[in-house]
C-alpha cells in the first residue's frame, strides 16, 4: 500500500494555517469534482483523495495525530473509500481518534505528556553581556507535588484500572458503516483513574510554584541569544519528564557604543585643527580610557580601529576590535579674532586651482557638478 502525504494531495505547506487547507481544499475539489470531470476515474479518484485528506487535515486532533505519528496513527480497517478502483485510505483513516471502515487494532492508552518549554525574558546593559553575569531567575511555573511525587494519588495510594474503557484509554463508537475511537472522557485517555486524589494537587500531580534560580550568564551573549536549562521547565503529567526553561537575551542599547557581532563601533568628535594637524586623542573602551593617533588631514568619516578593544566571542573565544568614527566638529562661538584668523588662514590657500591642492574633495566634487550640466545641455 503506497502512503500518500496528506499535505501533498492538498498541495500545502505542513505549516499550513485552518484557513490555507480549506482554501486549497475549495479550490482542488471544484478542480477534481466529478460533476466537472465527465467519468474520468483518475480524476475522480483525485476528488477522494482530496476529500479524504481534507477530512483529517481540518480536524485539529486527527491533523495533530498525523503530524506526530504520520501514516502509523492509522490503521487500514475493512473495505475501501466508496468502492472498488479508487485510492484506498485504509491507511490514512482510524488512530487514536478513528478507526474508519469497520474496526481497526487497538492503540494503548495516552502516555503522560512532557512538561511545557518555558521561555525567561532576560534584558542586560551591554557591560554585563560583554562581561558575563549571574544572575537570580524568579520563575513561576507548574512543579512536582511533593506530597504523591507527581502521581496525583493521595499517599499510601494508587491509579486504579478505568473501568470504562478497561485500562485501554479508548472507546469506540460506531454509527453504522462507520467505527470511530477516540479517547475515553473518564481517564482522559490514560487507561487508570484516581479514585483517593492528593489533597495538595487535588490529583493534578503538580502544583503552582515560584522557583528561584541561579543561572551564570556566558561572556559575550548577544540579543537574541539562548540559553537552555535542561529540565528547569513545567513537571510533566503524572511524573513525566519536565519541560526545559529558556533564557531569551535582550541587550539594552548603549549610549556609546554600538554592538556589531564581535566588533563595537562608536563616533569620536575631533576639532578642525586636530584632523588637519593629527596627534592623539583620548577615546573610551568598555575598560577605560586609551589613547588614538588620528594621522594628518584625517577626514571626517574615517574609521579608526582599535584592535582587541571589542568583545570576547561567547562561541569561539576570538576577541573583535573598536572602531571609531571620525566626525569633524565646526567650531562654535568664534570671537572676533578667531574670526580674522580663520579668514586670514583661507585668503592663504587662494582660490581657483591653487586652492584645489588643499581641497580636492571639493573640487572634484564641483567639476563633477559642471559636467553633468554640461551633459544635460548636450
Amino acid at each position: 500500500m503506497s502512503k500518500i502525504d496528506l499535505y501533498e494531495v492538498l498541495e500545502v505547506s505542513k505549516d499550513a494555517s485552518e484557513r490555507d487547507i480549506k482554501k486549497a481544499y475549495k479550490r482542488l475539489a471544484m478542480k477534481y469534482h466529478p460533476d466537472r470531470t465527465k467519468g474520468d476515474k483518475d480524476l475522480e479518484t483525485k476528488f477522494k483523495e482530496v476529500k479524504a485528506a481534507y477530512e483529517i487535515l481540518s480536524d485539529p486532533q486527527k491533523r495533530a495525530a498525523y503530524d506526530q505519528y504520520g501514516h502509523a496513527a492509522f490503521e487500514q480497517g475493512q473495505g475501501g473509500f466508496g468502492g472498488g478502483g479508487g485510492a484506498d485510505f485504509g491507511d490514512i483513516f482510524g488512530d487514536v481518534f478513528g478507526d474508519i471502515f469497520g474496526g481497526g487494532g487497538r492503540r494503548g492508552h495516552a502516555q503522560p505528556q512532557r512538561g511545557a518549554d518555558l521561555r525567561y525574558n532576560l534584558e542586560l546593559s551591554l557591560e554585563e553581556a560583554v562581561r558575563g553575569k549571574e544572575v537570580e531567575l524568579k520563575i513561576p511555573k507548574l512543579s512536582t507535588c511533593d506530597d504523591c511525587h507527581g502521581s496525583g494519588a493521595r499517599a499510601g495510594s494508587s491509579a486504579e484500572t478505568c473501568g470504562h474503557c478497561h485500562g485501554s484509554g479508548h472507546i469506540q463508537m460506531r454509527q453504522g458503516f462507520f467505527a470511530v475511537q477516540q479517547p475515553c472522557p473518564h481517564c482522559r485517555g490514560r487507561g487508570k483513574v484516581i479514585k483517593d486524589p492528593c489533597r495538595t494537587c487535588h490529583g493534578e500531580g503538580r502544583v503552582e510554584r515560584t522557583k528561584t534560580l541561579s543561572v551564570k550568564i556566558p561572556a559575550g551573549v548577544d540579543t537574541g541569544d539562548r540559553i537552555r536549562l535542561s529540565g528547569e521547565g513545567e513537571a510533566g503529567e503524572m511524573g513525566a519528564p519536565a519541560g526545559d526553561l529558556y533564557v531569551q537575551v535582550h541587550v539594552r542599547e548603549h549610549k556609546i557604543f554600538a554592538r556589531d557581532g564581535n566588533n563595537l563601533y562608536c563616533e569620536v568628535p575631533i576639532s578642525f585643527t586636530r584632523a588637519a594637524l593629527g596627534g592623539d586623542i583620548e577615546v573610551p573602551t568598555l575598560e577605560g580610557k586609551v589613547k588614538l593617533k588620528v594621522p594628518a588631514e584625517t577626514q571626517t568619516g574615517k574609521l579608526l580601529r582599535l584592535r582587541g578593544k571589542g568583545v570576547k566571542s561567547v562561541r569561539t573565544g576570538a576577541v573583535g576590535d573598536l572602531i571609531c568614527k571620525v566626525v569633524i566638529e565646526t567650531p562654535v562661538n568664534l570671537s572676533e579674532r578667531q574670526r580674522e584668523l580663520l579668514a586670514e588662514l583661507e585668503e592663504s590657500m587662494g582660490s581657483g586651482d591653487e586652492a584645489a591642492k588643499y581641497r580636492p574633495k571639493e573640487k572634484g566634487f564641483f567639476d563633477g557638478v559642471r559636467k553633468f550640466f554640461d551633459d544635460l545641455r548636450g
